[in-house]
C-alpha cells in the first residue's frame, strides 16, 4: 500500500494564498477526521481490538496511528508536548528513524489505550492541530502545510485499511456478522454484457503526475516518457461469469495456467475459488461488508491475488496492462464510480460509466492488477529523514494496481495513483481488467 511520502507537497504561496490553503486544508482535515470516527461508529470496542492476522490491524489501532502521525509531524516539530510519550512506541508503524516501535503482529494485544482513550486521543490532537494552524503564519505555516496534506492523504488510505481489515476480521468469526447491512439480493443473477476490447494506438506517451497538478506521492512522479505498443483493453472487470468459467475448466488445478510461484500458493493454501467465496454447484457464494451471499454473475470477481489475476487472465486468452497502459488509458477520464460512500462492494458494469475511452470501471469498483512492478520512475529519488521512508524502499517484490477500490474515498484516486501489494495479497479489494496486443 503507498503510504508517506516527503515530496508529496503542495505549492504554496504567501500572504492571502497561504490563508486560503490553510483554509482549506482544515475544513479538509476535519472531514476527514470525522469520517474515520464515522467508519468506526458500527464497530463495538471489542470489534476495534481485533487484529485477525498479522497482515491486518485493529480498527483502534488504525484510529490511533492516523492521530500519532499528526501529532509527531505537525505538533511535535512546532514545540507542542506530546499526550503521551508511550504512544511513539505503541502507535508508530514503519518509522526506523522515529524510533523503536511495538511488534505490527502484536498489535490486537494492546488492550490499552481503550477505544474510549483513543477517541480522547484524537480529540486533543485535533483541537491542537488547529489552534497551531489558526495562530501559525509566514515560514512556519507554509512548512506546516504540506505535511498536513500529506497526513489527510495517509489517513484516507487508512480508512479504506480499516476496512478491508474488519471485513477480515469478520470473516474469520462462526457468526459471519455484517458490518453495514444492505439490502439482500434477489438471487437473480444477470448475465454480463460480453467483453469488448477497445484498442489504443500507443506509442511514445507519457505518464506520471503532472506538475501543479495538485496533490500527488512521490512515487507517481517525475512525469517521463514510455514506449507503449499498440494495444487492446477489455471494456470492463472481469466479471463473476468469467471466473466460474476458469473454476469449471478446473483452472486452479491446471499448473500450465500459472505462474510457478503462484501455483505454489495455490498449492500451500488449497485455493479453489478467491478469498472470501466458495464455489459449489455454479453458485458463488461471497463474504462482504454486508455479510454473506451469492454472488451476481454480472458483478466484478474480487479478492483475487496477482497471481489468480494472471492466470484468469491466460485462461481468457489476453493477460493483464500495463502501469503504462492502463495510465495512458485514464488519463483525462471523470474520476467516477463506485466508491466507499456508496456501496461497499463492487457493482456490476454499466453503461453509464462509459468515459470518453468506451472503457467502464477505471476507477471504483475494484483496484486493477497490472503487470508492472513497482519500481521508481526514471530520476526518482528519496528524501532523507523519517517522512522519506515509505515508499522508495517498497520498491521491491510488489505489483502495481490502479483506479482504487469500493472501499476507497472518492477523492483519494487519480489517473497517476500507484497501489501496490505482494503478489500473494487476497484480502484487498482488488480485481481483473484484461488487455491484449493490438492485432498486427
Amino acid at each position: 500500500m503507498t503510504i508517506l511520502s516527503p515530496r508529496a507537497t503542495t505549492s504554496l504561496a504567501s500572504g492571502g494564498d497561504l490563508a486560503r490553503e490553510r483554509d482549506r486544508l482544515l475544513a479538509r482535515y476535519s472531514i476527514t477526521r470525522a469520517r474515520t470516527e464515522s467508519l468506526a461508529a458500527p464497530l463495538s470496542a471489542e470489534d476495534q481490538q481485533l487484529q485477525s492476522m498479522p497482515d491486518a490491524s485493529p480498527t483502534k489501532w488504525h484510529r490511533a496511528h492516523t492521530t500519532w502521525f499528526f501529532e509527531t509531524f505537525v505538533l511535535e516539530p512546532a514545540g507542542i508536548d506530546v499526550v503521551d510519550s508511550r504512544y511513539a512506541y505503541i502507535f508508530n508503524s514503519y518509522y526506523e528513524a522515529v524510533g523503536a516501535r511495538h511488534p505490527r503482529s502484536q498489535r490486537g494485544l494492546l488492550s490499552r489505550p481503550s477505544a474510549a482513550e483513543v477517541s480522547d486521543y484524537r480529540r486533543i490532537v485535533d483541537e491542537r492541530v488547529a489552534r497551531l494552524l489558526s495562530s501559525a503564519a509566514g515560514d512556519r505555516l507554509a512548512r506546516a502545510l504540506p505535511i498536513l496534506e500529506l497526513g489527510i492523504a495517509h489517513e484516507e488510505q487508512h480508512q479504506e485499511l480499516l476496512l478491508t481489515d474488519i471485513l477480515h476480521a469478520f470473516s474469520e468469526s462462526p457468526l459471519r456478522p455484517a458490518y453495514r447491512p444492505e439490502a439482500t439480493s434477489s438471487g437473480r443473477s444477470p448475465q454480463p454484457d460480453p467483453l469488448r476490447f477497445v484498442p489504443r494506438a500507443g506509442g511514445l506517451l507519457e505518464i506520471g503526475a503532472r506538475a501543479g497538478a495538485g496533490f500527488t506521492f512521490d512515487n507517481e512522479r517525475p512525469r517521463h516518457k514510455r514506449w507503449i505498443e499498440p494495444f487492446a483493453v477489455a471494456d470492463r472487470l472481469v466479471s463473476v461469469r468469467e471466473l466460474k468459467a476458469f473454476i469449471d475448466a478446473g483452472g486452479y488445478r491446471t499448473p500450465s495456467l500459472w505462474l510457478s510461484d503462484g501455483f505454489d500458493v495455490v498449492r500451500a493454501r488449497a485455493m479453489t475459488s478467491p478469498m472470501y467465496s466458495s464455489y459449489e454447484d455454479g453458485r458463488l457464494t461471497v463474504f462482504t461488508l454486508a455479510g454473506a451471499r451469492v454472488a451476481r454473475d454480472d458483478e466484478p470477481v474480487v479478492h483475487v491475488s496477482y497471481y489468480e489475476a494472471d492466470a484468469i487472465a491466460r485462461f481468457l486468452g489476453a493477460r493483464l496492462p500495463t502501469e503504462a497502459e492502463w495510465e495512458t488509458l485514464a488519463e483525462g477520464e471523470a474520476v467516477r464510480g463506485n466508491f466507499s460512500d456508496g456501496a461497499l462492494h463492487p457493482q456490476p458494469a454499466s453503461s453509464a460509466q462509459d468515459g470518453l475511452s468506451g472503457v467502464r470501471q477505471l476507477f471504483g469498483d475494484a483496484w486493477e492488477w497490472t503487470q508492472s512492478s513497482y519500481e521508481p520512475y526514471p530520476g526518482y529519488e528519496v528524501s532523507g529523514g523519517a517522512l522519506g521512508e515509505y515508499n522508495g524502499k517498497f520498491m521491491v517484490s510488489q505489483m502495481v494496481l490502479r483506479g482504487g477500490s469500493c472501499l476507497t474515498p472518492r477523492g483519494h484516486v487519480r489517473a497517476s495513483y500507484r497501489n501496490f501489494w505482494h503478489p500473494r495479497t487476497q484480502f484487498q479489494m482488488a480485481g481483473i481488467r484484461l488487455a491484449r496486443a493490438a492485432p498486427r
